[in-house]
C-alpha cells in the first residue's frame, strides 16, 4: 500500500496567525505544508515569498513543500532552500533550462519536482528523470485557490505514475487543485500519494476532521 501525505496549502490559511495555523494543522495530522509562491507575472496572483517561509520553519518539523509559480525561477531557489524549504518544484515553461534548475535546487539541498498544468504536457519528464524526486499534477489552472477539480487530470496523474513504475526510482506524486473529501479517493486510485488541499482544510473549522476523513477516504483504495 502507497504511503500517503496530506499537504494543506496555506494559501487558504489565515495570514495574522499564519505561525498559529501551521502549528494546529500539523498537529490535526498534515504530513506536509504546502507553500505557494505567486509573482503576478507566470500566474496573476501575488502571494508569499522566502520571508514566510523563514517565519514559519520554526514552527513545525514536517517538511515545507515550496512550489514556485514564478518566471524565472533560479534567482529564488538558494532564497528558499535558505528560508527552510525541503521540497522545491517549478512549472517547466518557467525555466530557460530545466535539467539546470533541477540541479541547482539539488545542490542547495532540497528534493526536486517539476508542476504540469492541467494542459502542460509530461514530456519534459523524459530526460530528467534522474533528477525528479516528486512529480506535481495541477488539476486546477494555477493562481487562485478555490477551484474546482479538473476530472481530466486524473488521465495525467495516471500517465505520470506509469512513468515513475517504469523508471523504478522513489519519486513523489502530488495533485493540487480542487481536493477534497468526495475527490481525494479517485486521485489516489489514479497514481498520486500526496494529496495538496487548501480550502479544503483551511476553510473549516475542524482541521483534524477533515484530515481524519481524507484518510478514511485513502483507506478505502
Amino acid at each position: 500500500m502507497p504511503t500517503y501525505r496530506i499537504a494543506p496549502s496555506i494559501l487558504s490559511a489565515d495570514f495574522a496567525r499564519l505561525g498559529e495555523e501551521v502549528r494546529n494543522v500539523v498537529r490535526d495530522g498534515a504530513d506536509i505544508i504546502h507553500f505557494d509562491v505567486m509573482d503576478n507575472h507566470y500566474v496573476p496572483n501575488l502571494t508569499i515569498g522566502p520571508l514566510v517561509c523563514e517565519a514559519i520553519r520554526p514552527h513545525v518539523q514536517v517538511p515545507i513543500d515550496v512550489h514556485l509559480m514564478v518566471k524565472p525561477v533560479d534567482r529564488l531557489i538558494p532564497d528558499f532552500a535558505k528560508a527552510g524549504a525541503n521540497i522545491i518544484t517549478f512549472h517547466p515553461d518557467a525555466s530557460d533550462h530545466v535539467d539546470r534548475t533541477l540541479q541547482l535546487i539539488r545542490d542547495n539541498g532540497c528534493k526536486a519536482g517539476l508542476v504540469f498544468n492541467p494542459a502542460t504536457p509530461l514530456h519534459y519528464l523524459d530526460y530528467v528523470m534522474d533528477k525528479i524526486d516528486i512529480i506535481l499534477i495541477m488539476s486546477v489552472n494555477p493562481g487562485f485557490g478555490g477551484q474546482s477539480f479538473i476530472p481530466e487530470a486524473l488521465k495525467k496523474i495516471a500517465e505520470a505514475r506509469q512513468r515513475i513504475d517504469v523508471s523504478g526510482r522513489e519519486i513523489m506524486l502530488e495533485v493540487d487543485g480542487g481536493i477534497k473529501v468526495e475527490n481525494i479517493a479517485a486521485a489516489a486510485k489514479a497514481g498520486a500519494d500526496t494529496f495538496v488541499a487548501g480550502s479544503a482544510i483551511f476553510g473549516k473549522a475542524n482541521y483534524k476532521a477533515v484530515i481524519d476523513d481524507m484518510r478514511a477516504q485513502l483507506a478505502t483504495v
